[in-house]
């Protein structure tokens, strides 16, 4: 089984968020290798929304992980920030808007997936044949690092958490035609770009409301942190497309909890009734609507 870990940060600043993630890898016994020189971070940037809001990756939480890897690999490891055009999404607003500019003059890279040079990839998850491309910024790196958050989404997979990240790495905008078989999708998108390390931004939360969890989750098993995930978020942890996962040797469902307990996690997350969902889900609509009609996307 794997090692998924749950840690609270103490204190709303970047210095605390990087001890609680240097706590949440120690309880999983990772460390970093020495000889590492590119990291690639893939943050949570689905949208505009901003990471009060619970739904995108702190900036701050991501300058906390790369003062961590500086401290522990070398002070200047080749460190790129990706993310990938969506059918609503484009990356040259996301990175200012959701404050990532900011650490690009801090000797980082940001690197939009849909202009980067890629490679065909066939992938088989069961009886299916997914035909992918692989960006070489992912493919050449000796580090790759997963920093989701955790989200209901209505459909069926349920919730966002690490796989449903990497999803966010293939360089086709228009994912939103691969949602048919979004299951298939997640799971050979994982399979064809396999990241090490996952760390989870669980400060603040989206749920019937937005809330200051205080959470950091480590795993080298994204199927496991998922699993922990749904449980945290008060879901059936049998999720279909976790298992298919787990079939398909991305990870395991079974894990062992290092840390605080998983309970005082889901004790405090603010979980949505069914008819909060749907509001919730109504109004991110018409937001969205409003946005991209001022912003000029498609």
């Amino acid at each position: 089984m794997s090692s998924v870990s749950f840690v609270k940060i103490q204190k709303n600043t970047v210095a605390s968020t990087r001890r609680a993630i240097g706590e949440a890898l120690n309880l999983v016994d990772y460390s970093f290798k020495k000889e590492i020189r590119n990291v690639v971070i893939k943050p949570n940037l689905c949208y505009y929304w901003d990471y009060s809001t619970g739904q995108t990756t702190d900036p701050r939480f991501v300058q906390a992980l790369i003062d961590l890897l500086r401290e522990k690999i070398v002070p200047n490891p080749n460190i790129s920030i990706v993310e990938a055009d969506a059918s609503a999404m484009k990356c040259r607003h996301a990175f200012k808007f959701l404050g990532y500019e900011k650490l690009a003059k801090n000797n980082v890279k940001l690197v939009n997936l849909s202009e980067d040079r890629s490679d065909p990839v066939a992938v088989r998850v069961g009886r299916h044949i997914a035909e992918l491309r692989v960006p070489r910024t992912i493919r050449d790196a000796d580090l790759r690092i997963n920093v989701p958050k955790i989200k209901y989404i209505p459909g069926q997979i349920k919730i966002t958490c690490a796989l449903k990240n990497i999803f966010g790495c293939n360089p086709y905008p228009k994912k939103i035609r691969l949602h048919p078989q979004l299951e298939v999708a997640i799971v050979a998108t994982n399979k064809a770009m396999r990241f090490e390390l996952c760390i989870v931004d669980g400060n603040i939360v989206s749920g019937v409301q937005p809330r200051r969890l205080g959470l950091v989750m480590a795993s080298e098993d994204s199927v496991a942190i998922d699993t922990a995930a749904a449980r945290i978020a008060g879901l059936n942890s049998n999720l279909r497309y976790l298992r298919i996962a787990s079939h398909e040797g991305i990870g395991n469902m079974s894990f062992v909890p290092k840390g605080e307990p998983l309970e005082y996690f889901k004790a405090r997350y603010p979980q949505q009734s069914s008819k909060d969902k749907l509001l919730g889900i109504a109004y991110k609509m018409v937001v969205h609507m409003r946005l991209g009609k001022r912003l000029g996307l498609e």
